[in-house]
């Protein structure tokens, strides 16, 4: 069973939301949250799986509250679900350890199936937000004929776990190296493919990699 947090700032959508997903035998939903705030905390005794995350909501955004759950429970994952498909901030969210960024007309299979990636260790992205984060890295570093020469196999092996969201400790444990190791590598791949974060470097290997 999925659990679920639903954060967002209008209660009507919170409702309908908790609504159509308990239609799903295997997701349920645990909590509401009118803002970030609340979300933390309700995060904190709550632990849910997954939470659906509004971007732009009072006393805090989902931008920071993603950050301070990620920080703080990192085992919970963060989908946003918002109306917002700016580039910085899909960037933001992003950056902040959000796994997915869907918009709320999105289809509710399409939600549904989100859903699932992310708690399977996925990045899940809407079909309009992809290109607009794809587009942040460098044209030549997606070229497939340059990739033996861009990374080393070991490099290849740990961009590979990146895209099935793999955490360090995970691909340190599955490579038998340190984690130490893993984030000098990711390093070099991030500088490679001129990513801002692992989150980028992660969405470059699911599009590029077998």
């Amino acid at each position: 069973m999925i659990q679920l947090l639903l954060v967002d700032d209008q209660t009507l959508i919170r409702q309908g939301l908790a609504s159509l997903l308990s239609l799903e035998e295997d997701f349920q939903v645990v909590g509401h949250a009118g803002n970030g705030e609340e979300a933390v905390s309700m995060a904190t005794n709550l632990k849910p799986d997954i939470v659906l995350m509004d971007i732009r909501m009072p006393v805090m955004d989902g931008v920071e509250a993603t950050r301070r759950l990620r920080e703080t429970m990192p085992q919970v994952k963060i989908l946003v679900l918002t109306t917002f498909d700016e580039d910085e901030y899909i960037v933001q969210a992003m950056q902040a350890g959000a796994s997915g960024y869907l918009l709320k007309d999105a289809p509710t299979e399409q939600l549904s199936a989100a859903i699932r990636s992310v708690h399977n260790g996925f990045t899940q992205l809407g079909p309009t937000i992809a290109p607009k984060l794809f587009s942040r890295l460098s044209p030549q570093s997606s070229s497939k004929e340059n990739i033996q020469e861009l990374f080393t196999d070991r490099e290849l092996e740990i961009l590979k776990l990146l895209g099935q969201g793999k955490s360090n400790k995970e691909i340190a444990q599955t490579l038998f190296i340190t984690e130490g190791t893993v984030k000098n590598h990711i390093t070099k791949i991030l500088s490679q493919l001129n990513a801002r974060d692992r989150t980028q470097a992660a969405l470059w290997a699911q599009q590029n990699l077998p």
